[in-house]
């Protein structure tokens, strides 16, 4: 059995503690909360196996509590929190012993896999080497999901679940699906349903079909579009999904380079991929995915 990872949580603002306490929590880690330096070097006496730390706090600051972290702990990797405009404090905490530092707002992503390279020495990426896809997607435990007898109300409600932690805090990032997948009755993604197909279910045929020349300065004005959303929401709301999803989207292999998964996306017009090894689907990557990756290259 995997040891549960145990993480200290440096920062004196506590809606932000609170917040990443709870995804964090959520992804597997058991975490600690401290409010200020001087809090979390009483802490240490739990037996944390990697701190993150903001740099910005008031009384002893994130650089001053990673020098007395380092005298009592010298191996406890510390992953430094710290906004764009402090890049060089950043920074210059790598070469006093910080394992590594992530911008705010921060991916929750980012922050988990760089939690995990942490604690593995395994997991950490030499010089010049890629992760692989199934480092970067979305695990499938992760996603959304749902069976397709379910109807349109039942999808809207589950994929609004992965959007609730999202708004909590200015510092956090934690995106959301935009999609959900679509299963049998034997858990096999049979299609899935986006935000697109919602908002393409709510159109009325006839604004597609072929009009007359003079309805078009029919069609524009304030009157021809009174309550025609919340009346085309109404009518969706209990049709099955199976009815409307769009088919399951492309498949790439887990053990694949990310400049594959980039390909897949811009030449068949999909924003995100079905991840599979040996057969069975283990996750999605999103392009968001691929940004924060983007982002991650740059600043390593």
């Amino acid at each position: 059995m995997t040891k549960q990872i145990k993480i200290l949580m440096v920062d004196d603002e506590k809606r932000f503690r609170e917040t990443t306490q709870k995804i964090l929590e959520k992804k597997g880690f058991h975490t600690i909360l401290a409010e200020n330096g001087a809090d979390a070097l009483e802490k240490l006496e739990q037996e944390p196996d990697v701190v993150i730390l903001d740099i910005k706090m008031p009384g002893m600051d994130g650089h001053a509590t990673l020098k007395e972290i380092k005298k009592i702990k010298p191996d406890l990797p510390v992953i430094m929190l710290t906004g764009h405009g402090d890049l060089p404090s950043a920074r210059d905490a790598l070469v006093k012993g910080a394992f590594d530092y992530l911008n705010k707002p921060c991916d929750i992503n980012l922050l988990t896999e760089k939690i995990k390279e942490a604690c593995n020495p395994t997991n950490r990426l030499s010089d010049g080497e890629e992760r692989q896809i199934t480092a970067v997607m979305i695990p499938i435990s992760e996603y959304s999901v749902i069976n397709e007898k379910k109807t349109i109300k039942d999808a809207i409600d589950e994929l609004k679940k992965s959007f609730v932690t999202k708004m909590a805090t200015d510092q956090l990032m934690e995106t959301g699906h935009r999609s959900i997948l679509v299963q049998d009755k034997v858990n096999e993604v049979t299609g899935i349903l986006t935000i697109r197909d919602l908002l393409e279910l709510i159109m009325p045929a006839y604004l597609s079909a072929p009009k007359p020349f003079l309805a078009d300065s029919i069609e524009y004005s304030p009157m021809f579009w009174k309550e025609m959303f919340s009346s085309g929401i109404r009518q969706m709301k209990n049709k099955c999904i199976a009815e409307v999803m769009s088919p399951s989207p492309i498949s790439i292999d887990g053990r694949s380079n990310l400049m594959e998964a980039a390909y897949l996306m811009i030449y068949n017009n999909e924003r995100r991929l079905l991840v599979k090894v040996s057969g069975r689907v283990v996750g999605m990557i999103r392009e968001q995915d691929l940004f924060f990756e983007m982002e991650k290259i740059l600043n390593s």
